[in-house]
Protein backbone atom coordinates (compact mmCIF):
# COMPACT_ATOMS: atom_id res chain seq x y z
CA UNK A 1 0.00 0.00 0.00
CA UNK A 2 1.43 3.55 -0.72
CA UNK A 3 1.16 5.88 1.86
CA UNK A 4 -1.67 7.94 1.89
CA UNK A 5 -1.30 12.05 1.27
CA UNK A 6 -4.23 14.38 1.36
CA UNK A 7 -4.44 17.40 0.36
CA UNK A 8 -6.87 18.90 2.11
CA UNK A 9 -5.55 17.61 5.19
CA UNK A 10 -1.97 18.62 4.58
CA UNK A 11 -3.05 22.31 4.55
CA UNK A 12 -4.51 22.14 8.09
CA UNK A 13 -1.52 19.97 9.76
CA UNK A 14 0.36 22.39 12.87
CA UNK A 15 -2.21 25.06 12.69
CA UNK A 16 -4.13 25.76 15.84
CA UNK A 17 -7.67 26.03 16.04
CA UNK A 18 -9.28 27.61 18.81
CA UNK A 19 -11.52 25.84 21.23
CA UNK A 20 -13.17 27.66 24.12
CA UNK A 21 -11.50 30.88 25.47
CA UNK A 22 -8.08 29.50 25.15
CA UNK A 23 -7.80 26.33 24.46
CA UNK A 24 -6.72 24.57 20.72
CA UNK A 25 -6.71 21.66 18.94
CA UNK A 26 -3.62 20.59 16.21
CA UNK A 27 -3.58 17.85 13.99
CA UNK A 28 -0.35 17.09 14.34
CA UNK A 29 -0.49 14.09 11.83
CA UNK A 30 -2.55 11.17 10.12
CA UNK A 31 -1.93 7.62 8.43
CA UNK A 32 -4.52 6.79 6.12
CA UNK A 33 -7.63 8.27 4.18
CA UNK A 34 -10.36 6.78 2.63
CA UNK A 35 -8.14 4.92 0.38
CA UNK A 36 -6.55 3.15 3.24
CA UNK A 37 -9.76 1.67 4.50
CA UNK A 38 -10.85 0.30 1.36
CA UNK A 39 -7.49 -1.09 0.27
CA UNK A 40 -7.66 -3.04 3.80
CA UNK A 41 -11.22 -4.15 3.03
CA UNK A 42 -10.59 -5.18 -0.29
CA UNK A 43 -7.51 -7.98 1.20
CA UNK A 44 -10.24 -9.78 1.50
CA UNK A 45 -11.71 -10.14 -2.38
CA UNK A 46 -9.14 -8.68 -4.18
CA UNK A 47 -8.94 -5.43 -6.37
CA UNK A 48 -12.88 -4.77 -6.14
CA UNK A 49 -14.06 -1.28 -6.61
CA UNK A 50 -12.43 1.55 -8.11
CA UNK A 51 -14.07 4.64 -8.74
CA UNK A 52 -15.09 7.48 -5.91
CA UNK A 53 -18.73 6.55 -5.57
CA UNK A 54 -17.86 2.64 -5.47
CA UNK A 55 -15.40 3.57 -2.44
CA UNK A 56 -18.03 5.53 -0.78
CA UNK A 57 -20.37 3.11 -1.43
CA UNK A 58 -18.35 0.35 0.19
CA UNK A 59 -16.94 2.44 3.11
CA UNK A 60 -20.32 3.12 3.94
CA UNK A 61 -21.36 -0.91 3.96
CA UNK A 62 -18.77 -1.46 6.32
CA UNK A 63 -19.72 1.53 9.09
CA UNK A 64 -23.42 0.06 8.39
CA UNK A 65 -22.92 -3.42 9.41
CA UNK A 66 -20.37 -2.65 11.77
CA UNK A 67 -17.27 -4.24 9.83
CA UNK A 68 -15.04 -1.82 11.84
CA UNK A 69 -11.43 -3.10 11.33
CA UNK A 70 -10.57 -1.27 8.08
CA UNK A 71 -11.38 1.71 10.01
CA UNK A 72 -8.59 0.86 12.58
CA UNK A 73 -6.03 1.28 9.81
CA UNK A 74 -6.69 5.19 9.84
CA UNK A 75 -5.10 6.69 12.73
CA UNK A 76 -4.62 10.85 13.99
CA UNK A 77 -2.44 12.69 16.52
CA UNK A 78 -3.78 14.98 17.92
CA UNK A 79 -2.22 18.38 20.40
CA UNK A 80 -4.65 19.12 22.56
CA UNK A 81 -5.07 22.51 25.14
CA UNK A 82 -8.26 21.99 27.66
CA UNK A 83 -9.13 22.90 31.25
CA UNK A 84 -8.40 19.82 32.67
CA UNK A 85 -12.20 18.53 33.92
CA UNK A 86 -12.61 18.46 30.38
CA UNK A 87 -9.47 16.33 30.07
CA UNK A 88 -10.80 14.10 32.63
CA UNK A 89 -13.56 13.14 30.16
CA UNK A 90 -11.82 12.68 27.62
CA UNK A 91 -9.61 9.80 29.21
CA UNK A 92 -12.32 7.92 29.61
CA UNK A 93 -11.96 6.70 25.95
CA UNK A 94 -9.59 4.45 27.15
CA UNK A 95 -8.43 3.56 23.57
CA UNK A 96 -6.40 6.22 23.24
CA UNK A 97 -2.99 6.78 23.27
CA UNK A 98 -2.33 10.20 25.73
CA UNK A 99 1.27 12.07 26.51
CA UNK A 100 0.07 14.77 28.87
CA UNK A 101 2.13 17.88 30.66
CA UNK A 102 3.27 16.72 33.93
CA UNK A 103 3.30 18.78 36.29
CA UNK A 104 5.93 17.45 38.54
CA UNK A 105 8.05 18.76 35.87
CA UNK A 106 7.07 21.77 34.81
CA UNK A 107 5.69 25.44 36.01
CA UNK A 108 1.92 25.32 35.09
CA UNK A 109 0.69 28.33 33.22
CA UNK A 110 -1.11 30.74 34.85
CA UNK A 111 -4.10 30.06 32.55
CA UNK A 112 -7.42 29.09 33.23
CA UNK A 113 -11.13 28.91 32.10
CA UNK A 114 -13.81 31.01 32.53
CA UNK A 115 -17.08 30.28 30.69
CA UNK A 116 -18.70 32.93 28.85
CA UNK A 117 -21.92 34.31 30.56
CA UNK A 118 -23.99 32.40 27.83
CA UNK A 119 -23.12 29.19 29.15
CA UNK A 120 -23.86 29.77 33.20
CA UNK A 121 -26.52 28.09 33.30
CA UNK A 122 -28.41 26.74 36.61
CA UNK A 123 -28.32 22.87 36.90
CA UNK A 124 -31.43 21.09 35.25
CA UNK A 125 -34.53 19.78 36.21
CA UNK A 126 -34.38 16.76 34.18
CA UNK A 127 -30.95 16.08 33.38
CA UNK A 128 -28.67 14.83 37.15
CA UNK A 129 -25.57 15.44 35.09
CA UNK A 130 -26.43 18.73 33.00
CA UNK A 131 -26.89 22.29 33.40
CA UNK A 132 -30.45 23.79 31.73
CA UNK A 133 -30.92 24.94 28.20
CA UNK A 134 -31.17 28.45 29.84
CA UNK A 135 -28.40 30.84 30.75
CA UNK A 136 -28.78 32.67 33.91
CA UNK A 137 -29.58 36.39 33.49
CA UNK A 138 -26.53 38.49 32.88
CA UNK A 139 -25.58 40.30 35.97
CA UNK A 140 -25.58 37.06 37.78
CA UNK A 141 -23.43 35.31 35.48
CA UNK A 142 -21.09 37.82 35.68
CA UNK A 143 -20.81 37.39 39.24
CA UNK A 144 -20.15 34.17 39.26
CA UNK A 145 -17.63 34.90 36.40
CA UNK A 146 -16.17 37.11 38.98
CA UNK A 147 -15.87 34.39 41.31
CA UNK A 148 -14.27 32.01 39.24
CA UNK A 149 -11.16 34.35 38.28
CA UNK A 150 -11.13 35.29 41.91
CA UNK A 151 -10.40 31.91 43.45
CA UNK A 152 -8.59 31.16 39.95
CA UNK A 153 -6.12 34.08 40.99
CA UNK A 154 -6.11 33.07 44.88
CA UNK A 155 -4.91 29.71 43.90
CA UNK A 156 -2.37 30.55 41.61
CA UNK A 157 -0.65 32.71 43.81
CA UNK A 158 -0.47 30.37 46.42
CA UNK A 159 1.47 27.64 43.99
CA UNK A 160 3.63 29.93 42.75
CA UNK A 161 4.91 31.21 45.96
CA UNK A 162 5.25 27.90 47.39
CA UNK A 163 7.36 27.15 43.82
CA UNK A 164 9.65 30.46 44.87
CA UNK A 165 9.90 29.32 48.56
CA UNK A 166 11.37 25.89 47.31
CA UNK A 167 8.13 23.38 47.85
CA UNK A 168 8.07 20.36 45.37
CA UNK A 169 6.24 21.19 42.54
CA UNK A 170 4.17 17.70 42.76
CA UNK A 171 2.96 19.30 46.46
CA UNK A 172 2.59 22.78 44.93
CA UNK A 173 0.28 21.78 42.44
CA UNK A 174 -2.18 20.01 44.61
CA UNK A 175 -5.06 23.22 45.01
CA UNK A 176 -4.83 24.53 41.78
CA UNK A 177 -8.52 24.04 40.25
CA UNK A 178 -10.12 22.26 37.74
CA UNK A 179 -10.04 24.66 35.22
CA UNK A 180 -6.45 24.99 34.92
CA UNK A 181 -5.54 24.26 31.13
CA UNK A 182 -3.52 21.53 30.54
CA UNK A 183 -2.12 20.04 26.86
CA UNK A 184 -1.23 16.81 26.18
CA UNK A 185 -0.66 14.55 22.74
CA UNK A 186 -3.78 12.31 22.32
CA UNK A 187 -3.43 9.29 19.51
CA UNK A 188 -6.48 7.32 18.36
CA UNK A 189 -7.39 4.99 14.89
CA UNK A 190 -10.75 6.08 13.25
CA UNK A 191 -13.14 3.55 14.54
CA UNK A 192 -12.23 4.52 17.95
CA UNK A 193 -12.46 7.82 17.25
CA UNK A 194 -15.66 7.64 15.74
CA UNK A 195 -17.33 6.11 19.12
CA UNK A 196 -15.79 8.85 20.89
CA UNK A 197 -17.37 11.89 18.59
CA UNK A 198 -20.73 9.98 18.17
CA UNK A 199 -20.55 10.10 22.20
CA UNK A 200 -19.03 13.51 22.30
CA UNK A 201 -21.14 15.49 19.67
CA UNK A 202 -24.52 14.74 21.80
CA UNK A 203 -26.45 17.05 23.12
CA UNK A 204 -26.37 15.22 26.72
CA UNK A 205 -22.75 15.83 26.74
CA UNK A 206 -21.01 18.71 28.39
CA UNK A 207 -20.80 22.04 26.09
CA UNK A 208 -17.24 22.35 26.49
CA UNK A 209 -16.46 18.49 25.39
CA UNK A 210 -18.56 19.20 22.90
CA UNK A 211 -16.88 22.19 21.41
CA UNK A 212 -13.31 20.32 20.82
CA UNK A 213 -15.33 17.35 19.09
CA UNK A 214 -16.56 19.72 16.74
CA UNK A 215 -13.22 20.72 15.87
CA UNK A 216 -12.10 17.32 15.79
CA UNK A 217 -15.13 15.89 13.22
CA UNK A 218 -13.81 18.90 10.91
CA UNK A 219 -10.27 17.65 10.91
CA UNK A 220 -11.33 14.18 10.09
CA UNK A 221 -13.38 15.36 7.55
CA UNK A 222 -10.08 16.81 5.64
CA UNK A 223 -8.60 13.48 5.88
CA UNK A 224 -11.76 11.07 5.40
CA UNK A 225 -14.33 12.75 3.76
CA UNK A 226 -16.38 9.68 2.63
CA UNK A 227 -15.90 7.97 5.59
CA UNK A 228 -16.73 11.11 7.69
CA UNK A 229 -20.03 11.14 5.80
CA UNK A 230 -20.82 7.47 6.54
CA UNK A 231 -20.70 8.67 10.09
CA UNK A 232 -22.59 11.44 10.55
CA UNK A 233 -25.63 9.37 8.41
CA UNK A 234 -24.94 5.69 10.05
CA UNK A 235 -23.86 6.97 13.76
CA UNK A 236 -24.15 10.45 14.57
CA UNK A 237 -27.94 11.15 13.04
CA UNK A 238 -29.26 7.96 13.32
CA UNK A 239 -31.76 6.64 15.95
CA UNK A 240 -31.45 2.81 17.07
CA UNK A 241 -34.11 0.62 17.99
CA UNK A 242 -34.47 -2.43 20.84
CA UNK A 243 -36.44 -5.31 19.67
CA UNK A 244 -39.50 -4.52 22.26
CA UNK A 245 -39.62 -0.74 20.58
CA UNK A 246 -39.56 -2.73 16.91
CA UNK A 247 -42.43 -5.19 17.88
CA UNK A 248 -44.32 -1.47 19.24
CA UNK A 249 -43.28 0.13 15.72
CA UNK A 250 -44.74 -2.61 14.01
CA UNK A 251 -48.06 -2.71 16.26
CA UNK A 252 -48.53 0.63 15.89
CA UNK A 253 -48.29 0.90 11.82
CA UNK A 254 -50.82 -1.90 11.79
CA UNK A 255 -53.25 -0.08 13.76
CA UNK A 256 -52.68 -1.41 16.85
CA UNK A 257 -51.97 -0.63 20.52
CA UNK A 258 -48.58 -0.18 21.53
CA UNK A 259 -47.57 -2.52 23.81
CA UNK A 260 -45.03 -0.79 25.86
CA UNK A 261 -45.31 -0.25 28.95
CA UNK A 262 -45.81 3.61 30.55
CA UNK A 263 -41.83 3.85 31.52
CA UNK A 264 -40.72 2.43 28.18
CA UNK A 265 -43.27 3.78 26.08
CA UNK A 266 -41.59 7.57 27.11
CA UNK A 267 -37.91 6.19 26.24
CA UNK A 268 -39.57 4.84 23.22
CA UNK A 269 -41.51 8.85 22.09
CA UNK A 270 -38.54 10.38 23.32
CA UNK A 271 -36.16 8.41 20.55
CA UNK A 272 -38.65 8.93 17.75
CA UNK A 273 -38.80 12.46 18.97
CA UNK A 274 -35.02 12.35 18.48
CA UNK A 275 -35.09 11.42 15.24
CA UNK A 276 -37.68 13.87 14.20
CA UNK A 277 -35.15 16.39 15.02
CA UNK A 278 -31.98 15.01 13.26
Amino acid sequence: MAHCIVPQAEEILDKEFSVLDKGFVRLIDYYGSDQRIVQAARVSYGDGTKTVSQDGALIDYLLRHQHTSPFEQVVFTFHLKMPIFVARQWVRHRMGRMNEVSGRYSIMKDEFYVPETSCISAQSKDNKQGRALESLPKSEAEKIQETFVKGQQESYSDYSKMVEDGLAREIARINLPLSLYTEFYWQMDLHNLFHFLKLRLDSHAQYEIREYAKVILEMVRKVCPLATASFENDMQNSVNFTGEEMEALRAVLNGKENPLSEKKLKRFQEKIATGIQL
